[in-house]
């Protein structure tokens, strides 16, 4: 604490004020250590994961490939499809085999979408898992 007097006129007032900057000083030095010394945080999550490898497949899984041209005719594994009905009897005797084959739907640039979605519909409603929509690779 330090004691100033200052001269008013005739009279002598002594000042009374405190030296703040020491403090303040100590102050951030406690905070630096403090910080310093806080132990680093890791957000790390411990799995323990297994170390075997699977199995690899020696076959590749069997496909079908299904073809609609620019007339709405679809065709499967080559061969012509010649109704509703006889699409739906070939998807479901596909859904209901113990391994699915991948069914690869390729459709004509020039086929209007209905048809198209008209065989995806139905082997959605039979229970086909495996849908890929083949292109020809040209855009």
């Amino acid at each position: 604490m330090a004691m100033n007097s200052q001269q008013m006129g005739s009279d002598l007032e002594p000042m009374v004020d405190i030296n703040t900057t020491p403090l303040i000083d100590v102050m951030l030095v406690l905070l630096i250590m403090l910080i310093i010394t806080i132990p680093i945080q890791n957000h790390a999550v411990k799995m323990n994961l297994p170390s075997a490898t699977p199995p690899v497949a020696l076959t590749p899984p069997p496909t079908v490939h299904v073809d609609v041209a620019s007339d709405g005719a679809v065709r499967w594994d080559g061969q012509v499809v010649t109704g509703q009905a006889d699409l739906d009897a070939r998807l479901g005797h596909l859904s209901a085999m113990q391994e699915q084959p991948e069914l690869d739907l390729k459709a004509d640039r020039a086929v209007e979408y209905r048809y198209v979605a008209a065989v995806m519909a139905a082997a959605e409603r039979l229970g086909v898992t495996k849908l890929a929509l083949v292109s020809d690779g040209s855009s």
